[in-house]
């Protein structure tokens, strides 16, 4: 009986010791990826009441309507990107913040508008062409040139924070100066509705969505991280690819909504805003908070260029040949979608590869 007792208990310990470290990983990673599917969930919907809750309460302060829907609509739907890039500078995570920001960037335009124009070939608006592309452009160059040597300094963090400040004054600017355009005035028409929230109420939703904002980017990031760790995946690779995705949500919800319902500038302006957001206030606060002086190789000659690559396409794509009206047809977006597909097949065959 000692020995069949000895013999067992030898039997299933090493059994136990065996299965044990593949049972809590297991675990782990279903926490993780919880994590990941919880924070992604609450973070779209932290940001709906958020947005809500801040346009309704500047309604009750007073506050313009153009700037109301520039400022809160174009902060709104990069909130996510924003929140999640802070919370992992914080942490001295430089890969998840910058793949994030570039990720992010790549995502909506080739996922999110090449999906848009696949659904309704989008017709693209002269002043977008004229203004607004120049200046994502000159934006993405000036990312890149900060990159270039593998390092972001606090005072080229402040240059792209404040950039976005000046990005939203001059929006105001040229707002008010095209009144008459059409877009204007359907916005200035429903921002002017009397806000749906009392004062009360808009305070504490927008108190409420910015606390669950951080929260839900907290869960975020700690279940990428652990899903890289667990997995062998760098952090870089888990920001590129899962947390851009999720944190683009609410950019592609709004875009195919958009898309379905033949809003064309809302469609193509809610991309371009957006990334003008991710590229100057999401890479500043981050770069504000913790300066990078490790930035892989790679960040800038296989990220950075991808995006850069896809805004200049864009750009082509935009333009006017032969006097024809410019148009993303079904074709362009196909390409964009196309583009982006093997972007992050290349990437998850360099994780495997790794």
């Amino acid at each position: 009986m000692y020995l069949k007792t000895e013999f067992g208990r030898n039997v299933f310990g090493k059994f136990d010791t065996m299965r044990k470290p593949s049972f809590v990983a297991e675990l782990n990673m279903i926490l993780f990826l919880v994590a990941v599917v919880f924070g992604f969930v609450a973070l779209t919907w932290s940001a709906d009441k958020f947005v809500d809750g801040a346009a309704s309460t500047a309604k009750h302060l007073g506050m313009s309507s153009l700037l109301i829907g520039i400022v809160i609509v174009g902060f709104g739907t990069s909130a996510p990107e924003m929140v999640v890039s802070a919370i992992a500078a914080f942490q001295g995570n430089h890969a998840i913040a910058l793949g994030n920001a570039l990720g992010s960037n790549t995502t909506n335009i080739g996922l999110v508008l090449g999906l848009s124009a696949l659904i309704s070939p989008i017709m693209v608006h002269s002043k977008i062409i004229k203004k607004e592309m120049p200046l994502l452009l000159f934006i993405a160059m000036l990312n890149g040139y900060f990159l270039f040597d593998g390092v972001l300094t606090f005072f080229e963090g402040l240059v792209l924070f404040l950039g976005c400040f000046a990005m939203v004054g001059w929006s105001v600017f040229e707002s008010i100066r095209a009144k008459r355009d059409s877009l204007g005035r359907q916005m200035t028409q429903e921002l002017n509705e009397e806000p749906k929230m009392s004062l009360h109420v808009s305070i504490v939703w927008l108190f409420v969505g910015l606390v669950l904002l951080v929260i839900s980017s907290r869960f975020i990031v700690w279940g990428a991280v652990g899903i890289a760790s667990s997995l062998g995946v760098s952090d870089l690779i888990i920001g590129l690819t899962i947390i851009a995705l999720g944190t683009s949500l609410p950019e592609l919800a709004t875009s195919i909504t958009a898309s379905f319902k033949k809003e064309h500038d809302i469609a193509l302006g809610n991309i371009v805003g957006s990334n003008m957001f991710n590229s100057l206030a999401v890479i500043g606060i981050a770069t504000v908070i913790s300066p990078a002086d490790d930035i892989a190789p790679e960040v800038f000659y296989r990220d950075w260029g991808v995006m850069f690559l896809l805004t200049v396409m864009l750009f082509a794509m935009m333009y006017r040949f032969g006097g024809k009206e410019p148009i993303i047809n079904r074709a362009k977006g196909a390409i964009l979608f196309a583009c982006y597909i093997a972007y992050n097949v290349y990437l998850g065959m360099n994780a495997i590869l790794s």
